[in-house]
């Protein structure tokens, strides 16, 4: 057993294994390590082993390192999965002792695992604060409608009897607009703009804008990510008009009618904090909530993060940053956000 660090001329068997693995997400994917690098200016350590020539297991970390909030090693910093997968009991305890060996050589404050489920019992987790939403996608457009409870379907309903449509839109500049304006509305600061050229740069036909309007008027955007069988609806934006014609319902039902007709299986509605408005839409569209589980293997920290909107020290931030000029948030926001991980 050997473990090795990704590099150019590994991308492809780095796929290939991921690609294959039951456990895997899109999260594991090697194009991550470039992502994260030019979109948000972190380092990131890909660490795969390697048994007898093949792969056995990958682990992609992250070194998010801020004044503001300290020095942690994540798998995968700023999205929602990932930790280690392997093809064996020994793989997978190398690729721990590796990314263990890592934390304490940079000195981090803790070691992250965002894992789907617990992988080790004697680590600190949080268990309850991330819930993610997952539904299989009937093979028919019309039992998918049926299949969205009765008052969510009638919400469906007005955006389709409003005369919304929808198409896929290159315009990644447009979608940012909504997405900044979405996330300036809810106090938080909106990541880099050319994050989101990088993403349709590196994945390609594995990520597209999916675009809604009225006459010629954009009022809903949504980025989605495409694995294997699955679709990841995963950074949203709507202008002030959204609600009235129900723009925002209205999206995600069209993402997954196009997707029933492309032949996807499952909708990754992604993760949200329990309890929050978020979480309640999810459960409102028939979607089960199933806990994440995010472990900890603590360096120098004394106990596990707790770095979310939800905490009550960032309540003053927030309705700061909503009352802030919007122009401002999409300057000073993508310098805050990027050390937060």
């Amino acid at each position: 057993m050997q473990i090795k660090e990704l590099t150019n001329q590994t991308i492809d068997r780095w796929n290939d294994y991921v690609f294959q693995h039951p456990e895997a997400t899109f999260f594991h994917r090697a194009e991550w390590k470039e992502v994260i690098e030019r979109g948000f200016g972190h380092s990131m350590c890909c660490f795969f082993a390697e048994d007898n020539g093949e792969i056995v297991g990958v682990l992609p970390l992250g070194q998010v390192k801020s004044r503001l909030f300290g020095n942690s090693l994540v798998s995968l910093p700023f999205y929602v999965y990932g930790g280690i997968i392997a093809s064996s009991d020994a793989a997978h305890l190398a690729l721990t002792e590796k990314a263990k060996s890592l934390a304490h050589e940079l000195d981090v404050d803790f070691l992250e695992f965002r894992n789907i489920n617990r992988q080790f019992s004697d680590w600190p987790a949080k268990t309850d604060l991330y819930a993610r939403f997952r539904k299989e996608i009937a093979p028919d457009v019309e039992q998918n409608l049926q299949n969205i409870p009765r008052k969510q379907r009638a919400v469906v309903r007005k955006g389709i009897q409003a005369g919304l449509t929808s198409e896929y839109d290159d315009n990644v500049d447009r979608f940012y607009e909504s997405y900044a304006l979405t996330l300036h509305a809810h106090g938080t600061p909106a990541f880099p703009r050319k994050l989101f050229h990088i993403l349709k740069e590196v994945f390609k036909q594995d990520c597209d804008i999916l675009s809604i309007f009225k006459d010629e008027k954009m009022l809903a955007s949504v980025m989605t990510f495409y694995y294997r069988d699955e679709v990841l609806p995963y950074y949203a934006g709507t202008s002030v008009d959204a609600r009235k014609y129900k723009a925002h319902d209205f999206m995600y039902w069209e993402l997954m009618r196009r997707s029933c007709e492309r032949g996807y299986k499952w909708f990754d509605y992604g993760r949200s904090k329990v309890g929050t408005g978020p979480y309640s839409f999810k459960i409102n569209w028939g979607f089960e909530p199933e806990p994440l589980n995010y472990e900890y293997y603590l360096v120098n920290a004394k106990e596990i993060p707790d770095i979310n909107p939800a905490n009550p020290k960032y309540r003053l931030f927030i309705k700061a940053w909503q009352k802030m000029p919007f122009a401002m948030t999409k300057v000073i926001g993508p310098y805050i956000v990027r050390n937060l991980g």
